[in-house]
């Protein structure tokens, strides 16, 4: 009987001494076990990080009303409307940037220093009395807080290549519920001398800066947040592969590059089509979270249903509770039934009716309107995450 041909041994993994990026792939390698540790504080900075995102909405009417900005009720939603654009305008521009920074000095140093961008800027925000203080620390907060690519870069880092899917998750997740939670704390803590005045004086600080509480609590979150960002190790790689190709030759194990030349991206489909949907539908939610809260608070008389910032906080904290439960229950089983395509597909199919339904809650009062109004926000939200969570699988991607 003859003997089957050997395979060749696999070529050893070489580590280079004081690069934290090959580090981190050793302890990778001699563990078996899910970093819980990293992944914890990979949420924690995520939803520290998102939530000033979405903060600003439930009082974004009552905060042009108070600056004393729009000639007209009915021109309040014009200003609103620059006023909650003016982060993603500055994260559009600034986005590519902090990537490549962070593929340049670190995932750390960026998160890090998004994060500090947030307790300052988030505060200023707090303290605006003029629109065009309140435009500017908002711009500057999306400019400056390029937190999101580095950290989904660091969640998969930190994983090993069966856990990946888990990182990705964990990221959507908190950054899904800080979307969420955000303007649930931002409906509930501003006004506060109107909402609580047992507690709060007209002629106290936050009498007289009516949106600083949220702000506030949020930095503070934010802070010890940054805090918690010293146990992160660093996950970027040091080396160069000239020294990566050196080291091998010496240990005798060079090898001919055998790889086919790589197409364009703007070529690769599958992942243009993702990028394009993704980029639609968080058009599609950013506009529905900016809008909803401006809906809700406008008078009856203009369509809305007259609600205060507490109201909607209320709302939005049981939209939140929901997604939670989602996430926690639903979400492995049913992406393991359906799929990443076939689920985004469904999510988005399903949001159009659930969209087209709200205008027609204007007739309704009562114990009607709030079951509908919080049976679509709670499937909104789900829908949300849904779509934000799929992702196309690596081997897709890389045709």
């Amino acid at each position: 009987m003859g003997e089957s041909p050997s395979l060749a041994p696999a070529p050893a993994k070489v580590y280079y001494d004081g690069c934290p990026g090959c580090a981190m792939e050793r302890r990778k390698d001699s563990s078996t076990g899910t970093p819980y540790k990293e992944l914890f504080f990979v949420g924690i900075t995520t939803f520290a990080s998102s939530l000033p995102i979405t903060s600003l909405f439930p009082f974004l009417y009552f905060m042009i009303q108070d600056l004393h900005v729009a000639q007209r009720e009915e021109d309040i939603g014009f200003y609103a409307g620059f006023l909650g654009a003016s982060y993603m305008v500055g994260r559009g521009f600034a986005s590519i940037f902090w990537g490549m920074v962070a593929d340049r000095i670190g995932r750390k140093p960026v998160i890090v220093f998004s994060l500090f961008t947030v307790i300052v800027f988030n505060t200023l925000f707090g303290l605006s009395v003029k629109y065009w203080m309140a435009i500017t620390t908002r711009l500057l907060l999306g400019a400056l807080n390029g937190f999101l690519a580095p950290i989904k870069a660091y969640s998969i880092e930190v994983c090993r290549d069966d856990e990946q899917a888990l990182g990705i998750s964990i990221v959507n997740t908190a950054w899904g519920l800080g979307l969420i939670i955000g303007p649930a704390i931002g409906g509930y803590l501003a006004q506060p001398a109107k909402q609580y005045p047992h507690i709060f004086h007209d002629k106290s600080t936050f009498g007289r800066l009516p949106y600083l509480l949220p702000c506030l609590c949020i930095s503070i979150f934010a802070t010890f947040a940054l805090i918690s960002c010293i146990w992160l190790p660093e996950t970027l790689h040091k080396h160069n592969k000239f020294e990566m190709r050196a080291e091998t030759a010496e240990a005798g194990t060079t090898q001919e590059s055998t790889e086919s030349p790589k197409k364009s991206l703007w070529k690769n489909w599958p992942l243009m089509s993702s990028i394009i949907t993704y980029c639609v539908f968080s058009l599609h939610d950013t506009a529905y979270s900016e809008i909803f809260s401006l809906w809700t608070v406008s008078g009856r008389k203009y369509g809305g249903l007259s609600f205060s910032s507490k109201d909607v906080g209320q709302v939005l904290t049981v939209a939140g509770v929901s997604l939670l439960v989602y996430q926690i229950f639903v979400y492995r089983w049913l992406n393991n039934t359906l799929g990443p395509v076939n689920s985004t597909r469904i999510a988005s199919a399903l949001s159009i009716p659930i969209i087209a339904a709200y205008p027609f809650m204007t007739h309704l009062s009562g114990i009607r309107l709030g079951l509908a109004l919080y049976i679509a926000a709670m499937i909104k939200s789900v829908l949300a995450i849904l779509v934000g969570t799929e992702a196309p699988a690596r081997s897709v991607l890389s045709r």
